[in-house]
């Protein structure tokens, strides 16, 4: 898959996460979750703790803008969603069809 459909794959997976955690609010504690359990994996990784810093202070902030962050259509908001910690709101099936549908749609295999 090529860069640009990655992207988009990733930005139609963060507006699903997004819809789920307007309804879940309590969906931040898995990304907390995440990124705790990454830190410790990855303790002596520096950029990878640097990611997981910024997006500590993101979940920080309230909710809404959380998810106007996770779903910015910037270069900040596709860098972000490249180490986003809300792995696990949605499923595998879920994650595999939005890429196939989003590949479908580019019309690449």
């Amino acid at each position: 898959m090529s860069h640009a459909i990655l992207d988009k794959a990733s930005l139609e997976m963060a507006r699903r996460v997004a819809a789920e955690v307007t309804r879940r609010p309590e969906l931040i504690e898995l990304a907390l979750a995440n990124l705790d359990r990454w830190s410790r994996r990855n303790h002596d990784a520096p950029g990878l703790l640097r990611c997981y810093a910024e997006w500590r202070a993101i979940l920080e902030k309230p909710v809404a803008e959380v998810l106007a962050i996770l779903t910015a259509e910037t270069d900040e908001g596709q860098r972000l969603r490249q180490n986003t910690p809300f792995v696990g709101v949605l499923s595998p099936q879920e994650v595999w069809d939005i890429k196939r549908r989003v590949r479908d749609d580019a019309g690449t295999t």
